[in-house]
């Protein structure tokens, strides 16, 4: 390999490494939001990442200190500090090239491979959510894990910014082909669902700004609750299995992991 390639390799690997930090610098909750999807994400099979798991004997460094990736994630159970990270960095490449979105049930560690599935449970209140690594850090003081905006939201830990929590990891399930016997005509995945209708639309303005051109928000009325309707956020629509893969390997690309499939 030359040493232009080695130099990109490093100056790519450090910025996407120093992309996550606490929440710190202005960073913090969204500005007019108040709920989130309590959905948790949901562990499947995926091979490790290429980006964010060290070099060939799992090292890398952040501000002079090196850390190692572990090797397994396999049967992993530890207490610590959790904290969380906002609005600064939604948008932002994570430490394995997705893009960090608040309203995902995502999450940030400095040793656990990526991508890591692990359950969360704040020990303050036993709220529990079961989020995927896909970020480095926190790298501010002893703390274990940062959570996204959402994960910290329904761990009740946004306010305080900080909780002591126990992280498990979580088997990972088979990979469900349900969603794909459920395409036909005019079929739309969603990639959300919020009480709030601001949170539904800065959504929608992440996946546009990604060029996801046929999303949008459908604003969804229920008997149950007829004045209060959820305002879910969608692409399509589609046809054909075909246009549904290339849909969910984009989706995958900036982080969206959570998605199911809506018949018109």
């Amino acid at each position: 390999m030359s040493k232009i390639s080695n130099t990109l390799i490093f100056f790519t690997i450090t910025f996407t490494l120093t992309s996550c930090f606490s929440n710190f610098l202005s960073d913090g909750a969204p500005k007019f939001l108040k709920k989130t999807s309590t959905r948790d994400a949901t562990p499947r099979s995926e091979p490790l990442s290429k980006y964010g798991n060290g070099d060939k004997n799992r090292f890398y460094e952040v501000s002079g200190k090196r850390y190692r990736v572990i090797s397994s994630a396999k049967n992993y159970n530890e207490k610590g500090t959790a904290s969380w990270y906002g609005t600064k960095f939604h948008g932002r490449l994570t430490s394995n090239r997705e893009i960090y979105n608040i309203y995902a049930m995502t999450a940030a560690h400095k040793t656990l491979p990526l991508p890591t599935y692990v359950k969360v449970t704040n020990l303050e209140n036993k709220r529990n959510v079961i989020v995927r690594v896909n970020d480095r850090g926190p790298f501010v003081d002893d703390r274990l894990i940062d959570l996204s905006y959402a994960a910290a939201l329904k761990l009740d830990m946004v306010k305080s910014g900080t909780a002591p929590v126990r992280i498990e990891t979580i088997t990972k399930n088979k990979i469900s082909s349900n969603d794909e016997q459920k395409i036909g005509r005019n079929s739309y995945i969603q990639v959300g669902a919020f009480d709030e209708k601001n949170n539904a639309y800065d959504y929608l303005e992440l996946l546009e700004d990604n060029r996801f051109k046929s999303a949008f928000v459908n604003k969804k009325y229920n008997w149950l609750r007829p004045f209060s309707p959820t305002y879910q956020v969608q692409i399509g629509p589609f046809d054909d299995k075909k246009d549904y893969n290339e849909l969910i390997l984009k989706l995958k690309k900036i982080g969206v992991y959570q998605t199911k499939i809506i018949q018109d």
